[in-house]
């Protein structure tokens, strides 16, 4: 990939103008009212623990007893505020962070110890650090890691404040200036963060970085009742272009669910962070009724299932990772995932493991083993073992056990997706489930055969050499030598299946119906018109700003796929793009009739590029002529094809569709760099094929 197209993704996550002023905009009136306490913490939370300390439970005890002994929960706990906390070296100025954030995990601690104890001096004593800081605090600065302090001790300072938000001691006018100091301090800091990434190219910074910025601004947001901020960070984990966003923090899924962390290759101190942190970001969104941890089925634990597995000892899958750094988006790759930290063990696991398996009786077992290690999990602010450091709040064990759920979970989030001559499904357990049974049918709704039997790990399994057709399948789990209730069923064609074809053979209007019966038609845009075509009609396009629209995520869920049209160009035109299926994220799959090399290229990357997998023919399309096009994937082999004949073939391709996402911008004649030039010439009979059509299949679409 040339440095000069890294670069050009690098000028759009550049903001258009400099944020006018600190204080942001005014909130919302749409949205439901916010849950108080709603952070990390809810008031049924505090009563489940006072219950269960009061009754000498355990692990509840354990975690008490925990926070009773830490040196940052006790009354003689001092505050010593700045108006300036510094970190990172800059020239001429030392570091002070260490003073601020003792403080904040005190606050947090003695506020904790308010809820559980009743004893209304601790919550005097966090109260009284608040107040010191929100009178004293005017700047948060020092190197690129004031973005770290910014978001790191702005979420847990949130949520000191949230837990004694209702503590009649705390005057209203002391309240109000807290807050004004997350608005005025922090989230203008968060929010320029995630917005210009401190200058540099969008995929520089890591996870992490990004995390503890959105906790931030979404616990702010909570804490001040802004809707919006609230807003600004669900959206960021669901959309984000930078790796905070929940589908490049967990940058590739293997099979069985495992997610590999988007920082696996940098090392495991820092893949155990990014988990301590997306979980107090699912945590707040549960608590606020939105359900982060569930979204593109349960990533958060496939990531933190791949993380606590590789950390306890065991192998794992990798995909090599690329990006781009520094302002200009140089690109750095990794090749394998890094020993570096590895046995790392950090506070953050109970969250996953009391949500996932408790909650929703989904097993975890990767993450019950690293989380038993560190139990009863520590607190923020100290080191040692079981300690919580300084980069999340700990005490999970307390704070987060709940209850054991019923034993009548059974399989669930099954996959079943084409890989060549296989069909390859993966799923998630259920707990207590000692192994696993596939079964197959060949209707809907069974009787199903079983295929195979005795699975433990990882939960997947490939369906080898299967006739042509249709088959269903579920999954069972076997608990003491009996079958669970079966997962939900999921289908799969082993034979190519038409998803999507649009004829073109319209003569009026602007919709482009879609020929196999999706009934979501395509639009026509700016300067593109009817014109006959090689089948019929085709779609025109004027070179200016002509292009069609197809509906969202047309290809999001494909894995092994062919996508094929007729093409006549009216003009060469270098980077013009055939089709485009992407988004303004870096995530994209295109066809483009002459790359820089000066050949037809298909193309792939989740990455702004940087780990771009290509297919090129050996020269670029001709033109004054219509010309028959494709591009098959089977398994991991990608083949391009013109008029029926194969003239690239990459044995190594890693991202299929549905790796790639649900895709927002999928155009015919456009490309999702917007100084690429538009096509100049006529499209004819695009097809979407769910499946890789074989050679005499495409060759059999020329005629």
């Amino acid at each position: 990939m040339r440095i000069d197209r890294a670069f050009r993704w690098t000028l759009l996550a550049l903001p258009l103008g400099l944020l006018a002023a600190a204080e942001p905009a005014a909130p919302s009136a749409a949205g439901r009212p916010f849950v108080h306490p709603g952070l990390l913490h809810t008031e049924a939370d505090f009563a489940r623990m006072r219950a269960k300390v009061a009754a000498k439970e355990q692990p509840w005890l354990d975690g008490w007893n925990r926070l009773l002994a830490n040196r940052h929960a006790q009354l003689d706990w001092n505050p010593r505020p700045t108006p300036r906390v510094v970190r990172g070296q800059v020239p001429g100025e030392g570091q002070n962070y260490a003073v601020f954030f003792n403080d904040v995990h005190a606050a947090y601690q003695l506020a904790l110890r308010w809820k559980v104890s009743g004893e209304a001096a601790y919550a005097e004593k966090s109260v009284a650090i608040l107040n010191a800081w929100s009178a004293t605090l005017r700047e948060v600065s020092g190197s690129s890691d004031r973005f770290l302090a910014a978001g790191l001790y702005g979420y847990q300072f949130a949520n000191a404040a949230e837990i004694v938000r209702d503590y009649p001691g705390w005057a209203r006018e002391d309240r109000e200036r807290f807050r004004n100091m997350m608005l005025t301090v922090f989230y203008p800091m968060n929010h320029d963060f995630l917005t210009r990434h401190n200058g540099a190219a969008i995929a520089h910074y890591w996870a992490n970085w990004d995390l503890c910025n959105i906790a931030a601004v979404q616990a702010i947001g909570v804490f001040c009742d802004r809707r919006d901020l609230y807003d600004e960070a669900l959206a960021y984990v669901k959309t984000g272009r930078g790796n905070g966003a929940l589908d490049k923090a967990v940058y590739y899924v293997h099979p069985g669910h495992l997610g590999q962390w988007q920082e696996a290759g940098r090392d495991q101190g820092h893949t155990t962070l990014g988990i301590a942190l997306m979980g107090p970001i699912c945590e707040t969104a549960w608590n606020q009724g939105d359900d982060l941890y569930g979204y593109d089925n349960n990533r958060f634990l496939a990531g933190a299932e791949y993380v606590a597995k590789y950390n306890l000892g065991f192998e794992v899958p990798y995909r090599p990772y690329a990006w781009g750094a520094g302002p200009r988006g140089d690109r750095r790759e990794q090749l394998e995932i890094a020993p570096a930290g590895r046995g790392n063990l950090r506070a953050g696991y109970e969250l996953v493991v009391h949500h996932y398996v408790r909650r929703k009786g989904i097993a975890a077992p990767y993450s019950e083993r690293y989380a038993a290690q560190l139990r009863p999990e520590g607190g923020g602010g100290d080191y040692g073992p079981n300690s919580g450091g300084f980069d999340q709040l700990g005490f999970g064990t307390l704070t987060a056990t709940l209850d054991s759920q019923a034993a009548d979970a059974r399989p669930s989030g099954l996959t079943v997706r084409k890989s060549g001559a296989s069909v390859v499904l993966s799923w998630w357990g259920a707990p207590g489930i000692d192994s696993y049974n596939v079964k197959r049918a060949d209707r809907a709704g069974g009787p199903y055969a079983a295929v195979a039997s005795g699975i433990k790990d990882p939960l997947t399994w490939n369906d080898r050499d299967l006739k042509p057709g249709t088959h269903f399948y579920v999954v069972a789990g076997v608990r003491d030598g009996k079958e669970t209730v079966f997962s939900d069923e999921a289908r799969i064609s082993t034979v190519p299946v038409l998803r999507a074809h649009w004829t073109f053979d319209e003569t009026a209007g602007t919709k482009a119906a879609d020929a196999a019966g999706d009934a979501r038609p395509g639009t026509l845009a700016g300067g593109a018109a009817w014109q006959p075509g090689k089948c019929g009609g085709a779609v025109a396009l004027d070179g200016k700003d002509g292009h069609v629209v197809l509906p969202e995520g047309i290809v999001s869920d494909l894995s092994d796929f062919t996508i094929a049209a007729w093409v006549h160009l009216d003009e060469q035109r270098t980077w013009a793009r055939i089709f485009d299926f992407g988004d303004d994220r870096g995530r994209y799959l295109f066809l483009a009739s002459r790359a820089g090399s000066g050949r037809v290229r298909f193309a792939t990357s989740t990455v702004y590029g940087h780990n771009e997998q290509v297919l090129e023919g050996a020269e670029a399309l001709p033109t004054g002529q219509w010309v028959h096009v494709a591009v098959t994937l089977a398994g991991r082999t990608g083949t391009l094809y013109v008029n029926g004949v194969a003239v690239g073939v990459n044995p190594e391709m890693d991202f299929p569709p549905w790796q790639i996402g649900n895709t927002s911008r999928n155009w015919i004649g456009r490309s999702q760099y917007p100084n690429d030039p538009y096509l100049r010439g006529k499209v004819d009979d695009l097809r979407v094929y769910d499946g890789a059509l074989a050679a005499h299949e495409v060759s059999a679409l020329c005629r």
